[in-house]
């Protein structure tokens, strides 16, 4: 025989409708309640009919995920693999299922998110990543559905909710540490120019060279991609100018990887000839040779934050837009040395 909500709500000590809010997660219910129900749930076997509980609530109990660009060039970055370990583990506790974009470009995105949200597939959608003009995000905006960004939105920012880390801070500390060292011809190395995350960076960047009133030559900024073929542009056309840079700020690891590889091709070592910092504090980065000084975002957080910001705001959509800020730590290795030393 069939186990049934009864059996479950007889073996919790809990009435049959605690069991059903239970199921639908109901917020009211306490966490010690939960885990007892959870835990009869488990024991009998029991497994709710989830279609039907979600029809009946008008829920998926899915989360859409949308990536910057199409899924198999984003994932090679392991800033990705990393967020969306954070956000599936948040999204586990509390049994959402994840839906992620597959898009090759950016149409193929936007009609995804379309579909994502006039099909029902999801109860809400998570961008990892803020583009100036961005239209899926006016999209989502004017259909009224719950979203997070993980970045900085540029446009509508008090009702936008979003988690990020605060990067023009992060970016003049980590340019202010190559100037404490003497570096004096710092070149700065980011994404596109219409990602904010770049945008930041890049003001942190200029605010210390401004501050120590170093030259700042327009051919010192170079916007790439997030991957290792990025960095190997970047170092062709920086190390070809006639007063190439003796320290780099970069806006991702990944890059970083690409412009060490490069400089050794050229007959350059780091840190010997070129001093990097960089960001995201990858897995990579404390292995690669040399160990990169780099900005540790918490990228594992940064989705965890998140996911928790959008599961509320899905389950009440007068729920006020959040500004989560997730601290920084500079972790110092290897990659930049002193020149006050020669």
């Amino acid at each position: 025989m069939a186990v049934t909500i009864k059996d479950v709500a007889k073996i919790a000590g809990v009435a049959p409708s605690t069991v059903s809010r239970v199921i639908a997660d109901n917020p009211r219910i306490s966490m010690d309640t939960k885990k007892r129900v959870r835990k009869a749930m488990k024991d009998l076997g029991y497994h709710p009919n989830v279609n039907a509980r979600n029809l009946a609530v008008r829920s998926s109990q899915a989360i859409g995920v949308i990536m910057p660009s199409s899924a198999d060039k984003a994932l090679q970055n392991p800033f990705f693999p990393e967020i969306l370990r954070g956000i599936g583990a948040c999204a586990h506790e509390t049994e959402y299922s994840l839906y992620v974009s597959t898009g090759g470009n950016d149409q193929e995105v936007y009609e995804e998110v379309q579909r994502m949200v006039h099909g029902n597939r999801v109860d809400g959608i998570i961008l990892l990543y803020s583009r100036v003009a961005d239209p899926v995000q006016q999209f989502l905006i004017d259909a009224k559905f719950p979203f997070v960004i993980v970045g900085k939105p540029k446009e509508q920012e008090s009702e936008i909710t979003y988690v990020d880390n605060d990067n023009v801070k992060a970016s003049k500390e980590l340019t202010n540490h190559l100037i404490a060292l003497g570096h004096e011809h710092i070149a700065f190395i980011g994404g596109s120019s219409e990602l904010t995350v770049t945008t930041d960076r890049l003001q942190g960047y200029k605010t210390a060279i401004e501050a120590a009133k170093l030259p700042a030559p327009q051919d010192y900024v170079i916007h790439a991609e997030f991957l290792t073929s990025g960095g190997r542009d970047a170092v062709e056309h920086l190390f070809a100018l006639e007063a190439p840079p003796t320290g780099l700020v970069i806006a991702d690891d990944l890059m970083s990887l690409g412009v060490i590889n490069t400089l050794e091709e050229i007959g350059l070592e780091c840190p010997e000839d070129v001093s990097i910092a960089s960001f995201n504090n990858l897995y990579l980065s404390e292995i690669t040779t040399p160990p990169l000084t780099t900005v540790d975002i918490q990228i594992y957080m940064l989705g965890m934050h998140a996911t928790r910001c959008l599961i509320e705001k899905a389950k009440d959509k007068d729920e006020p837009a959040k500004r989560i800020i997730v601290p920084y730590e500079i972790k110092y290795r290897q990659s930049t040395r002193s020149l006050k030393e020669d």
